[in-house]
């Protein structure tokens, strides 16, 4: 089953898919999946568009509670990008879910993963986190900070009143996002990174930094032949459906 919500996180209000099943329910378990920034003109209104989906096959195949929230700038969502807001709906989604008891993880995909390891590292409500096609060098991400700006712009997640930072306050907000500094602190809390061995966009050997950061207590699955886009992959789904069963 697929239930629809709203959320505020201060000036955006959030889309949220939440799935559940009568199968196989695990009543304290919850998954919250996190996408990445949209980085093609104009799909900043589809970069979610299969999550809810996957959320609705996770939970009919784990039994867990699966939330697919689009943050701020991104599908029906309003409000414009920032990694300081993005930081702040992911903060709302996790508190919508804690009732005290929950275990909440996240399962997070490109840019998303290196927000989910941020709030991971300074929430400890969150019990695990699984990252696919995550960078952990943001730098070399960004890249030219006008090129980023306008890739942005042209995505389109950017809410007319409110202003995009500009580009070199844009970058630096990103890099406040420290994905190896966090992975050193997610563990001995549950910890999967996914990466595709041809990912063109974030290399391989990122995910390798990830798992050297966390002195290798972590679990390292590498999609031999996969590309950057993961999250229609069923080995992903499959890697992340087993990374579920061991936790329940």
């Amino acid at each position: 089953m697929l239930a629809h919500e709203q959320l505020d996180s201060g000036p955006s209000k959030l889309e949220l898919r939440i799935a559940t099943t009568a199968t196989r329910p695990v009543l304290d378990h919850v998954l919250i999946l996190v996408h990445g920034l949209p980085r093609a003109h104009g799909i900043g209104r589809q970069a979610a568009g299969l999550l809810p989906e996957l959320a609705e096959h996770l939970a009919n195949e784990s039994g867990w509670l699966v939330t697919s929230g689009t943050l701020s700038g991104v599908g029906s969502s309003t409000g414009t990008f920032s990694a300081h807001q993005w930081r702040s709906d992911l903060s709302a989604i996790i508190d919508r879910f804690d009732d005290g008891n929950r275990r909440i993880s996240l399962a997070a995909f490109g840019l998303g993963g290196a927000l989910a390891l941020d709030t991971a590292a300074n929430d400890e409500r969150v019990r695990g986190v699984a990252t696919f096609a995550a960078p952990s060098d943001l730098a070399r991400w960004c890249g030219d900070p006008d090129e980023l700006h306008q890739i942005v712009m042209s995505a389109g997640v950017v809410d007319p009143s409110i202003p995009l930072l500009d580009a070199h306050a844009l970058v630096d907000d990103l890099l406040t996002l420290d994905p190896l500094g966090a992975a050193k602190v997610i563990p001995p809390r549950r910890f999967l990174i996914g990466h595709g061995s041809d990912d063109r966009d974030v290399p391989v050997s990122e995910a390798r930094a990830l798992l050297a950061a966390a002195d290798g207590r972590a679990e390292l699955r590498v999609i031999q032949g996969a590309g950057h886009w993961l999250r229609a992959d069923p080995r992903m789904v499959a890697t992340l459906l087993g990374w579920l069963d061991r936790h329940r």
